[in-house]
């Protein structure tokens, strides 16, 4: 598939390698998977993934939000991981053991957009895991709103 690259490597750069437009073009995320071996998706690859679409508030902004991007299933799919659960690292270092039954239980993203407009390093991008909060009183728990990894650059099988 076009926009995954995959290599299998005892020593792996992993994350964003530069800023701005020329990063995107190279890859949004790097997965580490159970096996050891890397993939790498790029925005093309993000592109080709069916894009969905959620109305919902967060604890960090006013009012209901509107995200566009892949269901993060989708991108782990297309990545080839496989696991119970990922490690979601952010750009910052941030990192958080996620179950992967979220993914399967609710519609999550991995949103690429917030209100129509590109999410960027300055703004919680390129990718923010996104819960569909508003759909689901559980997901008001502080410990899904931990999940919300923005900045996230760094996927790795648990």
């Amino acid at each position: 598939m076009a926009g995954i690259r995959s290599v299998f490597s005892g020593v792996v750069v992993l994350g964003l390698m530069a800023s701005g437009a020329a990063a995107r073009a190279e890859h949004l995320l790097t997965f580490l998977r159970a096996d050891g071996s890397v993939a790498e998706l790029d925005v093309a690859a993000f592109e080709a993934l069916p894009q969905h679409e959620i109305v919902t508030h967060t604890s960090v902004t006013d009012g209901p939000q509107r995200f566009t991007g892949p269901l993060m299933r989708d991108v782990l799919k297309a990545a080839g991981v496989e696991a119970k659960s990922v490690l979601a690292i952010a750009l910052n270092d941030y990192e958080i053991e996620i179950p992967t039954t979220d993914f399967t239980r609710f519609d999550v993203l991995a949103a690429t957009a917030m209100n129509g407009e590109a999410l960027t390093p300055r703004d919680k991008g390129p990718v923010w895991i996104v819960y569909p909060r508003d759909d689901f009183p559980e997901l008001e728990d502080i410990r899904y709103d931990f999940r919300w990894v923005w900045q996230l650059t760094r996927v790795e099988a648990q």
